[in-house]
């Protein structure tokens, strides 16, 4: 286990994704219903927020909930959906003591109107703040993102704003993307032992450097977090090139 004092902050991750992976197992392994993990979770999301903010990371993206989520069953959804409102307001107050902005990405106009509401007010709370940028991904698939930033272009094609020579580069695909004022992740973090990216900023994650861990959400600690950092701070990312090329 790593501790803060590891970590060359000279070399940080300017952002880190994070899959959230494990509250469900981790509830039903105690015998406890699902959302008692989901309730757990939240004090995760707490603790590695704050010591992100700690370290210097600029932007910390986290995979809240998805459009697969959608079809969980509907006591469970709203469940969460609950929690994830009362959570963030909650915390809110405690956000911009920390100089934290809120952000959200995703199909938000699926959210029920009153949570969509509430959040917008929490993210309107904390736009001054200019430390870490926390972003919670809700409602949010890669290939939705993809797609809709496809018809965005089309409309603007079909409309005269642009033409389809004018999408010549990563960059200009970029801007139609929900994660257009951010840098693409440089590290992305998957707790709960699974090997695979689930959907998530599949555009934004091309050279980024994985990290999974077995450890449940629930359980994730700032020392698990440090750990992660430090794991990637030893990668030499190479982004297509030979080793003798980037020394």
């Amino acid at each position: 286990m790593a501790n803060i004092a590891e970590i060359d902050t000279s070399r940080l991750p300017r952002h880190v994704a994070v899959i959230m992976d494990g509250n469900g197992r981790w509830a039903t392994s105690r015998g406890l219903d699902r959302s008692a993990g989901h309730v757990e979770g939240v004090k995760t999301v707490r603790r590695i927020t704050e010591a992100a903010s700690e370290t210097g990371i600029e932007y910390l993206t986290l995979y809240t909930f998805s459009t697969e989520n959608w079809n969980r069953p509907k006591a469970e959804v709203d469940a969460l959906m609950h929690l994830i409102v009362i959570a963030i307001e909650r915390e809110t107050p405690d956000l911009i003591k920390n100089n934290v902005r809120l952000r959200m990405i995703g199909d938000v106009n699926r959210l029920p109107a009153e949570a969509r509401e509430r959040l917008d007010r929490c993210i309107a709370d904390t736009a001054a703040c200019s430390g870490l940028t926390l972003t919670l991904a809700l409602s949010y698939s890669s290939r939705w993102e993809i797609l809709e930033a496809c018809r965005r272009f089309a409309t603007d094609v079909k409309e005269g704003r642009k033409s389809p020579e004018s999408m010549a580069a990563d960059a200009d695909f970029e801007q139609y993307l929900t994660t257009a004022s951010m840098p693409d992740p440089d590290l992305l973090i998957r707790t709960g032992g699974d090997h695979r990216v689930s959907n998530y900023l599949l555009w934004q994650i091309a050279y980024a450097e994985i990290y999974v861990t077995d450890t449940f959400w629930p359980d994730f600690s700032r020392e698990d977090f440090f750990t992660a950092i430090a794991n990637y701070q030893n990668r030499e990312r190479r982004f297509g090139l030979t080793s003798a090329q980037i020394k």
